[in-house]
């Protein structure tokens, strides 16, 4: 409790991975009545109540800023709840083949190392006729094998993801439930073109040329391939449950 008798906010920082949608994640969490700064601080980053990693750009480019800020190590050992939005989403996994410039990596160079933190490789969406790349706009979130939804995960070896039954308590989840359980189907606002397979921790799954996954959960480990900052009320209502508040903002 705060002096006032109010209950104190959450204490949220973002990871200064670089990126062009940083301000607006804060503008969002602004809007919920939390002060998220954007810190490159280790020992900030570790004593924090929940940890934002965002970013717009290439998956190389981002792990390179991490390592000369000496943070991987730091990421990879917090025991706090963690959230990756849009590229930082795709820097939970184990690797991406998006190398320099936002091009694919070299045949035979293999998938540039993340943060490994979630199981599976990002890789590039193929493309086809309706479904140009990079996919920008408004799609839908369906529920995916985490969920207990449809679909057959990409790789075995991912088994083990939290199932239906430990995600009952997931506050991020239940917003999505809540969502499908609704007169219409939830949508989120995507600017991607690469994006991580559907395996057994992907909670809300997305088509565009091929399944992909939306939202992911793994442990403390939560991500997010679209921007929630600008997804609507649904957006704003997956950050709060994340963060621990309401959409109004109190705790």
């Amino acid at each position: 409790m705060s002096p006032g008798g109010r209950t104190a906010s959450p204490d949220v920082v973002l990871v200064d991975a670089g990126g062009a949608n940083i301000a607006s994640v804060q503008f969002a969490l602004a809007r919920l009545g939390i002060d998220a700064p954007l810190t490159s601080d280790a020992g900030r980053i570790r004593c924090a109540d929940r940890v934002i990693l965002p970013g717009v750009g290439a998956a190389e480019a981002a792990m390179r800023r991490l390592r000369e800020l000496g943070l991987v190590e730091v990421l990879r050992s917090l025991e706090q709840p963690v959230a990756g939005v849009c590229l930082g989403m795709q820097l939970l996994y184990e690797g991406s083949t998006e190398g320099a410039g936002g091009r694919a990596v070299a045949q035979g160079t293999g998938p540039v190392e993340c943060l490994g933190l979630v199981p599976g490789v990002v890789t590039e969406l193929p493309g086809a006729p309706g479904a140009r790349v990079p996919h920008m706009g408004w799609n839908v979130l369906a529920p995916g094998p985490a969920a207990g939804g449809a679909g057959e995960p990409a790789d075995e070896a991912t088994a083990g993801g939290p199932g239906p039954a430990e995600l009952a308590d997931d506050p991020v989840a239940d917003v999505l439930r809540r969502a499908w359980a609704g007169p219409s189907e939830p949508r989120a606002y995507f600017v991607h073109s690469w994006a991580a397979p559907v395996t057994h921790d992907t909670v809300a799954v997305t088509s565009h040329g091929q399944p992909f996954t939306a939202v992911v959960r793994r442990g403390t480990v939560t991500g997010m391939q679209f921007h929630p900052e600008r997804s609507g009320d649904l957006g704003s209502r997956l950050l709060a449950a994340f963060c621990g508040v309401t959409p109004g903002g109190t705790a």
